[in-house]
Order: structure tokens, then C-alpha cells, then sequence
């Protein structure tokens, strides 16, 4: 026994387990509350006697599963008692990352830091540019189950599939202001094919791996077969949606406090579908693999669309992206003349939430335009008869009011319809003629259906643009009508193709496997010539485009859909007695019913006053303006999962070009983090 006069009164025994190959056994060392985390690091460095840099080691507690970061801390302070089981290893580990392409790279992050900041310095790595609109990811088991049947041996992808940055600079834990980023600004890589520049590639490992390594980030590959993909998980319904969204690792929380392992896998998504200042000078990697992200959700039907918009998609990734990645041409051409056009498309494409001034000229706020024409107003059906029937439309401010005929539109109108906080559906088929607006306008029990039929597509595209940023609380005075207005024209133009004799005369001889293009359930309905037939007769509208247009192209296309930026959770409401889904958008929550999908009610952002949550019964309540107030308890993923993506949300809204590219992580910490 050591006397209590050699020690002091006050010591005791800690016993650390030191995660080193060359320390066996748990040391035992005589501590006072009062010393501090930093000089037990000293102490127990003293006492192993290994001559190495211990600079990314610190102490994990293992039962309260945290860091003990604070090294000017005391061990009472951090309330660490002799029964306290304290692990001395690194901070930086290996760990595996499924990116939106579906190759895999194994690379050392930080599992001390919170995810936000973890997600930063990887997207770095990457050279992908803002990285606050990406997290972190965790398969849940309900996506795995049918992977698992099919093949229960197959647990991680094969070696050579998996792209090892292991020992770029900030894996190795240097300032991650180094690796492929360009802090700068300056371009690095091209800006039309997407290859690394020269420079950029040193980062990289030596040896060939370097360039094959950059150009899978930045370039599309061959898509997997048809039989890969009857593989993957395939949501077939909103209950099954709401599981992709459930394993979202929590932003203020460190890889390790939330139980991942060393060379764990998870997956690197875009969780904010707010792509801020996309540029193709700098965004090679990160418009791929939006592109990517973008492909995968059509392809494994995450995402609906129609038959029309699903050809236009196969014939830009298959036709076009693939036919060019693969093409050494592009990888050498760099027309500047390309860039421009893809630069000036680029106001197009940009979401955010509730809108930005995409120009500094000063609108006429006296003079606010207005839309006045004859349009059909088609009543939903009752008694199987659905009645269709022509009106004089008046759009004005963010409202529209029909009257019986253009005479009549000095009186009272027949109905006056307010678009703010509606949503608006598309239902449209260029090759039919069909060019529909769907309204469901909030009312007191729910959404009032409203039908509008235009009779071309440039009547259309005007009103549609109105309609949509009316929903928005804007008017057409709003810089971005045009820019809307161009964009809904585009996207029409791609859909309006007519076959010709050279587009009817290839599917014999075309190499094209439309299996891999178009999902499952439309593969069951045509037989392969035609999908071939179709595929070639969509191309014809987007032949002419550069490979970085036609992904910036694919990714508008996926935008203008319906449920683009929509995430799925299964709540129950305060006071009902049935399970709803909740659909997280980028400026709105919507109400959604599990049973049929209809939207019920939607809440925008811009009327939200406050949220918070009872972390005792994990519910989230939101207050509105007009004293409206809801509450929700989330069951199928944890109700800090939505708290976040709300905050997250809010937090992406304050964003400026003008900040030069820094961020506040103290406010997304400050919006996102809760109180628990």
C-alpha cells in the first residue's frame, strides 16, 4: 500500500487505455481532481515513453461517450471519477464515404469535431464548394433489407472501387484550408469537360491514381447495369421515402458521440437543395455530383416524373453526359464561348429561399404588371362529369380573379383566388397539347383544388411564372419573373421534339441499354426499341449542348419538378389521431396525407415567427403569423432531425455572395442546435 503522505490526501487512481499497438495494458496513474485534461495528456505521454508526435490523440470517455476537449478543463470539472474509463487515441480516423456517384473514397477525418465542421473540411478534400448544403448520411436498415436478400455475402463495395485519399494533407490532419480547394478562386479545373487542371492533381496520391481519382469526382461514368440497379432500394411509397431521410447524423455532434466506428461507411449527400452561386469555372466536382444526386432520385424513383420528363432526362444522361464524359475531345476543348452561355443559364438555376434580386435595376413599385386573358378553369370532378369552362383571368399582385368575359371585368369578379402560401403543380404534356396549372390554395380545412388551362406555351410559361412566385408572396414586378418565365420556355423546348428519319432509322444499330436510363416502372411499360426510339427522338432538342450545359440542363429539369426539394417524415399532429407525412422544403412545410399523398396544408417560412422543441416528449411546435400554431411528434427518424432542417434552412436563406465565402457556424449552430 502507498502512503496517503506520499500522494496527498486527495489522490486517486485513473486507469487509461491507451490505443496504440505498442501499449498493451491499461495504465494506472495517481491523479487529483484539480489537475487539468491537458496535464493528464502530459503525465500519461511521460509514463508510455514513446517517442512519436501524440498531437491528434485525446481522451475519449467511453461510458458518457464525449470528448474531453476542453484540455484547460480539471478532471472535477469534467466530473471524471476513479470508475471513469478514459481511451487516449486519435482524433482523425479512416472512415469510408459513399458520394452522390456512387464511388466510394476512404479518407481520415476528424471524429472530435462536430459533423458540420467534419463535413467542411471533407468537402474541401473534394474541392466542393459550399459544403454547408451537404452532411452526412447513415443507410438506415429499412434501405438495406432488399440489398441484403439479394446477396447476403456483399457487405462493402469491392477494393478497387474505393478511391483512397488517405494521405492527402487534410486527412493527415494539417490545416484544411489545403487539398483540392481552391480558397482563391482560381480555376481548377476545365471549366467545359470538367478535367483536373495540372496543378490541382499533386494534391492527389502519386502515381497514375491521381488523375483517375480527380476525373471520377468531376466526370460522369458509364451508369451501372440494369441488373445493379434492380438491386438498390427503390421507394414505392411516402412511408418508404421517409425512411431514406431518418439516419441524417445530427450537425452538432461529433462522428464519434453518435456511434461511428473506424472505417465505417455513411453516405455524403446534399441534404439543402439550395444550390447557392453554382459556377462551372469552379464547381466541376460539386455540379456533378448535384447532377449525380439528381440522376440517382429519377432512376431509383425517389423523386416522381412524368413520362414526357422522364425520356428528357434519359437523353440527357444517356445520349448526351455519357456519350461526352467518355469523349477525349471534350476533355481537351476549351471554348470560352461554351462557359459564357452556361454562365447566363446559371441565373436560371439558382434556388433560394424565398428568392433573391437577381438584378440591381430599381423596379417601378408604383406600376405593378398584371396578366389579364382568357383561360379554361377546369372544376374537379363530381359525379364522374368534370366541366370545363372559359373566363376572363385577371393576375394582379398575388392574386387572380376570373370574371365571366372581358366586358364584365370592370365589376365584381366571380371569384378572386389568393395564391400566397399555395402550392402550384404543373400538368403539362407538350406532345398532347396540354399545358395545365394545378392550385391548391390553403383554406380553413384544407386545400382548395383549382384548375387553369392554357392554350399554348407561351401563354403558359407567363402564367405559370406568375403563379409560382405569387405562392412565394412575390408579384411580377420581382426581378426573377423573366428569368422564371425563360426557364419554364426551356424546359418546354426540351420536351417538344419531332421524330425524324435519322432518329427513326438508329435504334437498330444504336449500343444503348435504355434500361439503365429510365426507372424500373417504365422500363415494364415499353419494350426496349422503343424506349431505344424515344430516348434518340428527346435527344434531338439537347444534341448541340456542352457537357457542363447539359448537367446544368438535367439539374434544372429535376428542379422544375413538382416534388423537387421535398424530404419525407411520417408525424403525428397534436390532436389528431392518424399518422401524416411531413414534407421539408426549402421555403415551406408541407402537410401531406399518408394514405392517398394529397397536400392538406402548407406553412411557408417566410410567415413562421418561432420553433422549438419539448426534447422531454420530442415535439416540435412552430408558431405562424395569424395566430396559427402547430405541434408534431416525428416517428419515423428523430424530431432533431426536422429542427435541424428547418434551422438549416433559415440559416442557408442569409447567405450573400458578398462574404466572401465564409460562414457562420456559431448562427447554424446557434438556428439548428436546440436546447436539449
Amino acid at each position: 500500500m502507498v502512503s496517503s503522505n506520499e500522494y496527498g490526501s486527495h489522490t486517486w487512481e485513473l486507469s487509461l487505455t491507451v490505443d496504440h499497438e505498442d501499449v498493451k495494458n491499461a495504465i494506472l496513474l495517481p491523479v487529483t481532481g484539480d489537475l487539468h485534461v491537458g496535464g493528464l495528456m502530459l503525465k500519461l505521454v511521460e509514463k508510455i515513453n514513446i517517442a512519436q508526435d501524440w498531437s491528434d490523440y485525446a481522451f475519449w470517455w467511453e461510458q458518457k461517450k464525449c470528448w474531453l476537449a476542453k484540455t484547460h478543463w480539471t478532471l472535477d470539472k469534467c466530473g471524471v471519477q476513479a470508475d471513469a474509463k478514459l481511451i487516449f487515441t486519435t482524433q482523425h480516423k479512416m472512415l469510408r464515404l459513399r458520394l452522390p456517384n456512387m464511388k466510394t473514397v476512404r479518407l481520415k477525418v476528424s471524429f472530435s469535431s462536430m459533423v458540420f465542421r467534419a463535413v467542411s473540411d471533407i468537402c474541401k478534400m473534394l474541392n466542393i464548394r459550399r459544403p454547408e448544403e451537404l452532411s452526412l448520411l447513415r443507410q438506415s436498415e429499412g434501405t438495406l433489407k432488399k440489398k441484403k436478400k439479394k446477396d447476403k455475402n456483399s457487405k462493402e463495395p469491392a477494393t478497387e472501387d474505393i478511391i483512397n485519399l488517405g494521405n492527402s494533407p487534410v486527412s493527415a490532419g494539417l490545416p484544411a484550408n489545403s487539398g483540392l480547394y481552391s480558397k482563391t478562386m482560381t480555376p481548377v479545373y476545365d471549366p467545359v469537360s470538367g478535367s483536373p487542371a495540372s496543378s490541382t492533381i499533386t494534391w492527389f496520391s502519386d502515381g497514375s491514381q491521381k488523375e483517375q481519382s480527380c476525373s471520377i469526382l468531376s466526370l460522369s461514368h458509364p451508369t451501372c447495369s440494369p441488373e445493379t440497379l434492380a438491386e438498390m432500394y427503390q421507394p414505392r411509397t411516402l412511408a418508404d421515402k421517409a425512411k431514406l431521410n431518418a439516419g441524417w447524423l445530427d450537425s452538432s455532434r461529433s462522428l464519434m458521440e453518435q456511434g461511428v466506428l473506424e472505417e465505417d461507411q455513411l453516405l455524403l449527400r446534399f441534404k439543402y437543395y439550395t444550390f447557392f452561386d453554382l459556377n462551372p469555372k469552379y464547381d466541376a466536382v460539386r455540379i456533378n455530383q448535384i447532377y449525380e444526386q439528381a440522376r440517382w432520385a429519377i432512376l431509383l424513383e425517389e423523386i416522381d416524373c412524368t413520362e414526357e420528363e422522364m425520356l428528357i432526362f434519359a437523353a440527357l444522361q444517356a445520349y448526351h453526359v455519357s456519350k461526352l464524359s467518355l469523349s477525349s475531345e471534350t476533355q481537351d476543348s476549351t471554348c470560352e464561348s461554351e462557359v459564357d452561355e452556361v454562365e447566363a443559364a446559371l441565373s436560371n438555376l439558382e434556388v433560394t429561399l424565398e428568392g433573391g434580386s437577381k438584378s440591381n435595376i430599381l423596379e417601378d413599385i408604383t406600376d405593378i404588371p398584371k396578366l389579364a386573358d382568357n383561360l379554361k378553369l377546369v372544376r374537379p370532378k363530381k359525379l364522374a362529369l368534370k366541366a370545363i369552362k372559359t373566363y376572363w383571368f385577371v393576375f394582379r399582385d398575388t392574386s387572380i380573379s376570373y370574371f365571366k368575359n372581358q366586358e364584365s371585368a370592370q365589376g365584381e369578379p366571380i371569384e378572386k383566388l389568393n395564391l400566397k402560401g399555395c402550392e402550384v403543380v404543373p400538368d403539362v404534356n407538350v406532345a398532347a397539347k396540354k399545358f395545365g396549372i394545378k392550385l391548391l390554395i390553403p383554406v380553413a380545412d384544407g386545400m382548395n383544388e383549382v384548375y387553369l388551362r392554357c392554350d399554348n406555351e407561351d401563354q403558359y410559361a407567363r402564367w405559370m411564372a406568375a403563379c409560382v412566385l405569387a405562392s412565394k408572396g412575390r408579384t411580377m414586378a420581382d426581378s426573377s419573373y423573366q428569368p422564371e418565365v425563360q426557364k419554364i420556355l426551356s424546359f418546354l423546348q426540351m420536351k417538344n421534339w419531332t421524330m425524324c428519319s435519322q432518329a427513326a432509322s438508329e435504334p437498330e444499330n444504336v449500343d444503348l441499354k435504355p434500361e439503365c436510363f429510365v426507372s424500373p416502372r417504365y422500363t415494364k411499360k415499353f419494350k426496349s426499341k422503343q424506349l431505344i426510339a424515344r430516348i434518340l427522338e428527346a435527344h434531338q432538342n439537347v444534341s448541340q449542348m456542352s457537357l457542363v450545359e447539359a448537367k446544368l440542363r438535367f439539374i434544372q429539369a429535376w428542379q422544375s419538378l413538382p416534388e423537387f426539394g421535398l424530404s419525407y417524415y411520417i408525424v403525428r399532429f397534436k390532436g389528431s389521431k392518424k399518422d401524416d407525412v411531413l414534407g421539408v422544403s426549402y421555403n415551406r412545410l408541407i402537410r401531406i396525407d399518408l394514405a392517398t399523398g394529397d397536400p392538406i396544408t402548407t406553412w411557408r417560412f417566410s410567415n413562421m415567427k418561432q420553433w422549438n422543441v419539448n426534447w422531454e416528449i420530442r415535439q416540435v411546435a412552430i408558431e405562424f403569423d395569424q395566430n396559427v400554431s402547430i405541434a408534431f411528434t416525428c416517428l419515423s427518424a428523430d424530431c432533431k432531425i426536422i429542427h435541424e432542417y428547418i434551422g438549416g434552412y433559415i440559416f442557408l436563406s442569409t447567405r450573400s455572395k458578398d462574404h466572401n465565402e465564409t460562414l457562420d457556424e456559431e448562427l447554424f449552430h446557434k438556428l439548428t442546435g436546440g436546447q436539449e
